[in-house]
C-alpha cells in the first residue's frame, strides 16, 4: 500500500504515528491479541451492530457480523465490531420511535470518536435502519447497509400468515366472535418461527427496500430471508466491498443524493411500502443535507402502480417476494416503463442503480405483477392537507378500502390512547359505519414518540355487524404491517396546538384522497375560538430523555428528528486527550 493511501485513512490519526499517542492507541488494542501487522495502514472497518436479545428481529446479528468480518479480512481490512443502542419495536415501550434519535446520536458519536475508516451498518427491526443511516450520514464516512432479513412465512392451520398483519386480523375476528381464544393463541408460535424481521411489507422490510433503492446496500439485501444462507453470503460480500469503498473514499454523501431519494419514493409506491418511510426518509435526508418535502411524495410517487402483491396490501409474504426476484425485479420493471426517476444514480457497489438491475429476472408475475396488471393503479403515499392538517397528513392507498377514499362522516373523538381504550368497547358508544374515529395527542410530543396506534381497532359492536373498515384519523403512526383507511401523521399534532386538538364529537369531517383534502367542517372563526382555549396535555414524565425529546423533536412533516441534529457534521477527528 502506498504512503499516500495510508495518509488518507482516518485511522492513521490514531495508529499511524510512532509518538506517544500512536504507542498508546496501538498498545491498548493489543491487549486483545492483535499483532503488529494489523496496524500497517490497512483500512479499519467498524461493524456497527444492533444485536440484542431484547430485539428479537436482530437476535441473529452476532452470526451475521462474523460473516461480515470474513469479507473484511479477505479484502485486507481490519474489522472491529462495536455495539450501539438497539431499539426494537416489538418489546420497547412506549415505542421504539422515541429512541430512534437517541440511537442515531449513539451511532454518530461512536463513528466520529473512534478510529474507523468505514462502517458496515447491521440493521433489522424497523427503527434501527433509519437510526444507523442518520448517524452515519451525519459523519459522512463510507458506509454500507446489511439488513438482517425477514422471517420465514408464518403458519397457522396449514396456511401462511404474516407477522403483524395476522395479529390485527385475528384480534378483530376474536372481538367479533368469529374465532375462539384457542384459535387466536394458536397463531402465536407459528407466526414468528425463525430469526428475522416481520415477513410482511411492514416498516422493517420497507426500510430494507428503501436502503436498496437508495443505493446504500448491495442488490438483493432487502428480501433474502434471515435464515437463508445467501443472507450470509451477502454479509460476506458487503464486508469485502466496504474495504474497497474505504480505499475509494466513496462516502455516503456521494450515494445519498437527491436523485437517490426520488428513486426511493417511487420504489415505496411500487412495493406498497409503509407510511413510516415518509418520516424516516425525511430524517435521513435532513442529516445528509438533501432537501426533501412532504409534497415530493405527491409529485414523485403519485400515479405509480403498486406491483408487489404482499401483505398487508396484498396476498404474499417476503419469502415469495425474494423467490420471485426481489427488489431488483421491481426496479427493472419500473426502469423499463420509464418510472425509475434516476436510473443512473450511484450505488455502493460503484455501479449505477440501473447497472445493478437491468438484467434482473422475475420469476412470478403473481407476486411481482407486470405494469399492465398492478395490485392497484396508484400506490403512491397520499398526502392530505386542509384545515385539519395544515402541514399535511398521509394515507396508504394500497392498504385502504377504495370506497372510503372519499368519505364524509361525523367524528367520534378520543382525547388520547387511554381514552380510546376506555370508550371503544362501550356498547352505548354513539358510532356507526359512517363515523370517523379521531384520536388526539399521539404525535411526536403527545405520546411522546408517536407510537403505532393510529390503526385503531374498530368498535366490537360494529365488527359483529360485519364492518371491516372505517376512516380513522390521528397524529400517530401505524405499523407497516397494519391496514385500513387510516389517516396518519396529522401535522401539527394536537399536543402542539394543531387543529386536531379542536375536533369534537359530532363534527363533520371530509376526506377526499383524489383531491388530497382533509377538512373539518366548521368555520374559521369557530376553529380559532376552540383553539384559543387550547392547553397542552400534561406529560407523565418530567426530566430525562423524554423531556429532551418533547422539547426538541420536530413535527412529522419534518421527519421527527431533533432540531439540533439536522445536518451533516462530518467525521473530523476529535482532539486527543493524551
Amino acid at each position: 500500500m502506498s504512503t499516500d493511501t495510508k495518509k488518507k485513512l482516518r485511522s492513521a490519526q490514531w495508529f499511524g504515528t510512532n509518538d506517544k499517542n500512536g504507542f498508546m492507541y496501538r498498545s491498548w488494542m493489543k491487549n486483545q491479541g492483535i499483532p503488529d501487522h494489523e496496524f500497517d495502514g490497512r483500512p479499519i472497518i467498524g461493524i456497527c451492530n444492533t444485536w440484542s436479545e431484547l430485539t428479537p428481529c436482530n437476535a441473529h446479528f452476532r452470526k451475521l457480523a462474523e460473516h461480515v468480518k470474513r469479507g473484511v479480512l479477505e479484502a485486507g481490512g481490519f474489522p472491529v465490531e462495536f455495539p450501539v443502542f438497539s431499539n426494537g419495536e416489538s418489546n420497547l415501550r412506549p415505542t421504539a420511535m422515541l429512541t430512534r434519535n437517541l440511537a442515531s446520536m449513539d451511532v454518530e458519536e461512536a463513528i466520529r470518536g473512534n478510529p474507523v475508516d468505514a462502517v458496515v451498518l447491521l440493521v433489522g427491526c424497523d427503527k434501527t435502519t433509519p437510526a444507523l443511516l442518520m448517524g452515519a450520514a451525519s459523519c459522512d464516512v463510507p458506509s454500507i447497509v446489511v439488513s438482517g432479513g425477514p422471517m420465514l412465512n408464518g403458519k397457522l392451520l396449514g396456511k401462511d400468515i404474516g407477522s403483524g398483519t395476522a395479529v390485527w386480523r385475528l384480534h378483530e375476528d376474536l372481538k367479533a366472535g368469529a374465532i375462539s381464544l384457542h384459535h387466536f393463541l394458536a397463531a402465536e408460535g407459528g407466526m414468528s418461527r425463525s430469526a428475522g424481521t416481520c415477513n410482511t411489507m411492514g416498516t422493517a422490510s420497507t426500510m430494507a427496500c428503501m436502503a436498496e433503492a437508495l443505493g446504500v446496500s448491495l442488490p438483493h439485501n432487502a428480501a433474502i430471508p434471515a435464515v437463508d444462507a445467501r443472507r450470509y453470503v451477502l454479509a460476506h460480500m458487503s464486508g469485502q466491498r466496504i474495504v474497497e469503498m474505504a480505499h475509494e473514499g466513496l462516502t455516503l454523501s456521494k450515494v445519498l443524493t437527491r436523485a437517490a431519494f426520488e428513486n426511493a419514493i417511487r420504489t415505496n409506491a411500487a412495493i406498497g411500502g409503509s407510511t413510516n418511510a415518509v418520516i424516516h426518509l425525511k430524517a435521513i435526508a435532513g442529516r445528509i443535507g438533501v432537501e426533501l418535502e412532504l409534497d415530493d411524495w405527491t409529485r414523485i410517487g403519485k400515479g405509480t402502480p403498486t406491483l408487489v402483491d404482499l401483505q398487508p396490501s396484498g396476498r404474499f409474504l417476503m419469502e415469495e417476494f425474494y423467490y420471485a426476484g426481489g427488489l431488483p425485479a421491481v426496479l427493472r420493471r419500473l426502469g423499463e416503463a420509464g418510472l425509475l426517476p434516476h436510473p443512473d444514480a450511484l450505488t455502493v457497489n460503484g455501479q449505477s442503480l440501473w447497472d445493478n438491475v437491468q438484467d434482473a429476472p422475475s420469476y412470478d408475475d403473481e407476486v411481482i405483477r407486470p405494469l399492465d396488471r398492478p395490485l392497484i393503479d396508484d400506490g403512491g403515499i397520499c398526502v392530505l392537507r386542509g384545515n385539519l392538517a395544515p402541514r399535511g397528513a398521509v394515507l396508504k392507498p394500497s392498504a385502504a378500502s377504495p370506497h372510503l377514499l372519499r368519505h364524509r362522516g361525523r367524528a367520534v373523538v378520543f382525547e388520547n390512547f387511554e381514552h380510546y381504550k376506555e370508550r371503544i368497547n362501550d356498547e352505548s358508544l354513539e358510532v356507526d359505519a359512517n363515523s370517523v374515529l379521531v384520536m388526539k395527542n399521539c404525535g411526536p410530543r403527545g405520546y411522546p414518540g408517536m407510537a403505532e396506534v393510529g390503526n385503531m381497532g374498530l368498535p366490537p359492536k360494529l365488527l359483529r355487524q360485519g364492518v371491516k373498515d372505517m376512516v380513522r384519523i390521528s397524529d400517530a403512526r401505524m405499523s407497516g404491517t397494519a391496514y385500513g383507511t387510516v389517516v396518519l401523521h396529522v401535522a401539527p399534532e394536537a399536543a402542539a396546538g394543531g387543529p386536531l386538538a379542536a375536533v369534537r364529537d359530532g363534527d363533520w369531517i371530509e376526506l377526499d384522497c383524489a383531491q388530497g383534502r382533509l377538512h373539518l367542517d366548521i368555520s374559521e372563526a369557530e376553529l380559532a375560538e376552540r383553539l384559543s382555549h387550547f392547553q397542552p396535555p400534561e406529560s407523565p414524565m418530567q426530566g430525562g430523555y423524554q423531556q429532551l425529546y418533547r422539547d426538541r423533536v420536530l413535527q412529522a412533516d419534518e421527519g421527527c428528528d431533533f432540531d439540533f441534529l439536522v445536518g451533516c457534521r462530518g467525521a473530523a477527528v476529535p482532539r486527543h486527550s493524551h
